[in-house]
């Protein structure tokens, strides 16, 4: 999922769920942040400053649809709920 600053990527195996943040320019640390959610549980996050990505962060989602959010300096996306 592309938006200005870079893009989330996200990627489902039969048990999991995966999601990584990729800045668009690789560059000085700046603000980045992933995270997964599965529907009924927590969810995963890794935020932090960065040079190029946030994550990968993976949880379980064995039939269980998931919300995925990533965000690079200001600019960040959202999935809503998908991969049900």
């Amino acid at each position: 999922m592309p938006f200005d600053a870079g893009e989330l990527r996200i990627y489902k195996s039969r048990n999991q769920a995966c999601a990584v943040t990729v800045a668009r320019t690789p560059g000085g640390r700046r603000g980045m942040a992933v995270s997964i959610q599965p529907r009924g549980g927590a969810p995963v996050r890794d935020v932090g400053r960065f040079t190029r990505y946030a994550g990968p962060v993976t949880v379980g989602a064995i039939s269980r649809c998931v919300y995925v959010k990533g965000g690079v300096g200001t600019a960040s996306i959202d999935s809503g709920w998908i991969l049900c």
